[in-house]
């Protein structure tokens, strides 16, 4: 597909996705709709004053699942690794961390309905591409140009009180390109890139013992309740903060870093444990993985914080933690020492393989949606399918019982 270097958005006209997967080849650029399938939980038609718990706690609303023959515009639906809600224009933005491989790097919007009864249908609007620094598309691992990085998009926040965006990517490190943050216009074309702490840059010697790890990177993001903060969450530890989790024991700290929006310029720090890995099946290879997929703000001083894993044989583990984000300020900590840094306190608000859903998928993306007409907030999350048949692309919408004593 030809891109004009000057614009980053599709046709306009929108795509809803098909009621039928043998229809998708055949559609071409006339609209269709996506398969609801999903698990709706009724909700009482009249609900009295909201109910509180300690901790907060969700119930399902429903889910919608898509597979990889779901396409828009001709090009498959996969790697959505964000989510994020948009007031100004109704619409969710959802990044696909697709490497240019399928198509430029880009970015989605959409709508999401969903009431009381359910989650009702995901209709994606546009696919717009991300800019790269030259003011060109993103080309892929065959066609890339010199000294411009093959993103691998990861978090995507619609910045507040302007038409901006930041976008994240985990980095090129075959090629030498670290992690990235990068601001662009709400078309995706490229402005500027935001500064890292030194520790979560890629060291010049390929054989460090410090720095970032491979695909351990920057995989979450958050707008501060205040809006004007934003939190920049890794992965996984650095080299030289701590091992990944491994069976029984739980991984080193990673680093969640605060921005100054008003700057773009990194404020403080915290660090956060991750779970030591799901239990597995002895009989089979360890191949396994355990981090941090996403982040959300929760009031002023309070995170949610994504945990997902992967385990061979026993698939996908999603769990949702609160944390505090008054602890220790480690942005000037070079290597976080057990005894000189307190970790952010967490609180587990849901296990998702006790939330009723049909399974747990890679789940990467999550953001508050509209209010119920009840005045509950809903917890919109959606799954990264890795372009891989044997997973799929879900949509999950959660009604929030607040807790009492916030």
């Amino acid at each position: 597909m030809q891109h004009n270097p000057h614009i980053f958005t599709t046709s306009r006209r929108r795509f809803a996705i098909a009621m039928v997967a043998s229809a998708l080849a055949g559609c071409g650029h006339a609209p269709f709709h996506a398969p609801d399938t999903g698990q709706k939980t009724q909700a009482d038609a009249s609900p009295p004053a909201l109910p509180c718990t300690d901790p907060a706690s969700f119930r399902l609303l429903g889910e919608t699942r898509w597979g990889l023959d779901v396409q828009f515009a001709g090009v498959p639906v996969g790697g959505l690794s964000s989510i994020d809600y948009n007031t100004a224009d109704d619409r969710y933005y959802l990044v696909s961390d697709d490497r240019s491989a399928h198509d430029s790097a880009r970015f989605y919007t959409a709508r999401i309905h969903y009431d009381a009864g359910g989650l009702h249908s995901v209709q994606l609007d546009e696919a717009r591409y991300l800019g790269a620094p030259d003011g060109q598309p993103y080309a892929s691992r065959r066609t890339a140009r010199a000294g411009i990085a093959v993103p691998d998009p990861e978090a995507l926040r619609v910045l507040p009180g302007s038409q901006r965006l930041a976008w994240s990517s985990e980095g090129d490190f075959a090629r030498g390109f670290g992690p990235e943050v990068n601001e662009a216009t709400l078309d995706g074309r490229w402005q500027q890139a935001w500064p890292l702490p030194p520790q979560l840059q890629l060291p010049a010697n390929k054989g460090s013992s410090t720095g970032p790890r491979n695909n351990m990177t920057l995989e979450g993001m958050a707008i501060g309740d205040d809006q004007k903060t934003l939190w920049l969450a890794m992965e996984g530890a650095l080299k030289q903060d701590g091992p990944l989790p491994a069976r029984g024991l739980p991984g080193g700290p990673l680093r969640i870093t605060q921005y100054d929006l008003a700057t773009r310029q990194p404020q403080r720090q915290i660090a956060y444990v991750p779970d030591a890995l799901p239990l597995d099946n002895l009989t089979l290879p360890l191949v396994a993985v355990n981090g941090v997929s996403e982040i959300l703000a929760d009031g002023p001083k309070h995170l949610l914080v994504l945990e997902r894993s992967y385990v061979l044989g026993t698939g996908f583990s999603v769990r949702l933690y609160r944390i505090s984000t008054e602890t220790t300020d480690t942005l000037a900590m070079d290597a976080l020492v057990p005894g000189q840094f307190e970790p952010a306190a967490k609180t587990l608000l849901l296990d998702f393989a006790q939330a009723g859903l049909q399974t747990v998928d890679n789940i990467e993306g999550m953001t508050w949606g509209p209010r119920l007409a009840s005045g509950e907030r809903v917890l919109l999350l959606v799954s990264d399918n890795n372009f891989n048949p044997a997973e799929v692309t879900q949509f999950v919408a959660l009604a929030e019982t607040p807790s009492c004593s916030r």
